[in-house]
Formats: structure tokens, sequence, C-alpha cells
């Protein structure tokens, strides 16, 4: 189970927030230290190439989250694209299969819509899954009584068929694939190393910029904190727009 994927990310926001102050603190102190023992000639050039190391961690991360919630967003779109193709097939069959399979695709739309706007996780999340697997289930035999009935557009409607549960299983995929936690955790501890170099720069140069150190971690904090609201898209400020969605259910007839 990934923590970071679950636990909202403004707690750990804070958590790292306390963690590099308390890094910066210690950082000073040994600095200081080295100031007065006269330990400090060529420490600047390792602790500038760690820092540079972490910034380049942290776009990286950053890259790859704001990737991944891209995906997410023409996953949406492709499966809002597919059910449309697939209603508008089903306009065209003969009554009752057409007000019935029109009635499961308005349903299925409806059900995603719901899932969208108020996530749900664990039990209930696979529920819903469930749920919207028996409608695929719904819309096949659907088909199939279709087809029988002898309908011309018998092979589009099976395609249209095929791309809403193939659009389905991939916008599934893009919703769960996540940041290794392992990278967000080289990420908090590259931070925190990061916060502590930096102190002990200020403390070799006996000079506490308390404004500037404080704007760093706050501005370090506040990028990990977008990286990581990006990789929880179920929750959080950062989220998947639903208006493929809503469009498509507007356009239905009621």
């Amino acid at each position: 189970m990934n923590i970071f994927a679950i636990v909202d990310a403004s707690i750990f926001a804070v958590v790292l927030a306390a963690l590099m102050a308390a890094a910066c603190a210690v950082g000073w102190r040994a600095g200081t230290a080295a100031r007065r023992a006269g330990r400090t000639e060529g420490s600047a050039t390792f602790e500038d190439a760690s820092i540079a190391l972490f910034g380049l961690l942290l776009a990286f991360t950053f890259s790859i989250a704001l990737t991944k919630h891209d995906h997410r967003r023409e996953m949406v779109v492709a499966h809002s694209n597919a059910i449309g193709d697939f209603y508008t097939c089903a306009t065209l069959l003969d009554d009752p299969v057409r007000t019935k399979l029109q009635g499961v695709i308005k349903e299925y739309t409806t059900v995603l819509l719901e899932l969208a706007r108020h996530p749900a996780t664990g039990e209930r999340f696979e529920d819903t899954l469930a749920k919207l697997q028996a409608m695929h289930g719904r819309m096949t035999v659907l088909v199939g009584e279709g087809i029988r009935s002898g309908t011309p557009i018998a092979v589009p409607l099976t395609d249209t068929l095929n791309g809403v549960t193939s659009a389905h299983a991939s916008r599934l995929m893009a919703v769960r694939d996540r940041l290794p936690g392992s990278i967000v955790v080289l990420l908090f501890f590259a931070a925190v190393v990061s916060s502590g170099l930096v102190g002990r720069q200020l403390g070799v140069a006996g000079n506490l910029h308390v404004s500037g150190m404080t704007s760093f971690v706050l501005l370090v904090v506040l990028a990990i904190y977008v990286t990581l609201d990006l990789n929880q898209p179920r929750q959080g400020l950062i989220t998947v727009s639903q208006e493929p969605m809503e469009r498509l259910l507007a356009s239905m007839a009621p």
C-alpha cells in the first residue's frame, strides 16, 4: 500500500516543514562549530553539489507527477468519447433494445460521474467498480439482443462496446498509476538533507538569514505538496476536470 497516495498531501507538507526546520537548526549548529574550529575549507563545494542534485530530483519528480495527471485527464476525454460513440450507435437500434441500452449507458455515465465527484476508497470503491462491471455485462447482453434481431449496425455496435470497456480499463489504470513510494521517500530525505546543508553554510558564514531560510523551506514544501497533490487524483486541491462526462450526460435523452 502506497501511503503517499492515501494520506492527504497537506499532512506530509506540515511534517516535512517541521523536519526541514529542525535540519536547518542542526546544520546551523554544525556550521557554527566548524567555523569556530576552523574546519571550513572545501565543504561548500560538496554542499552546493548536494543541493543541486536535490533540485534535479525535485524537478524530475514534479514532471513525472504532472505527466501522470495529464494522462488521467486524457483518459477522461477518451472514455467520454467512447461512451458517446456507443450511445450514438444505440440510438440506431429498434425498440425495445434501444431504450434499454440507452438507459444502461446513461446509468453507467451517471455512476462514473458520481464516483469522480465523490471519491470512494477501500470497499466502497471496489463495490462501485463491481457495479460498473455488472453494467458492462448488461450492455453486452443488450448488444447481443440487437445483433440477433438483425440490426445492420452489428459491427460498429460491437466495436463501440469494445471501445467503452477498453477505455474503462485504461482510465482505471491511469487512476491507479501513482508515484512509487520509494521515490517520494527519497525526495523527502533529500529535502531534509538539503535544508541541513543550507543551515550549515549559514553557520559557517556566521550569518543566519531567517527570512531567506524560511523562504527556502516554504518554496520546497510547496513544490513537494503540489507534487503529492498531483499524485492523489481522487482528493486534494488539484483534481481532474469531469466536464467531458458532464457534457455527455447532459446530451443524453431524458
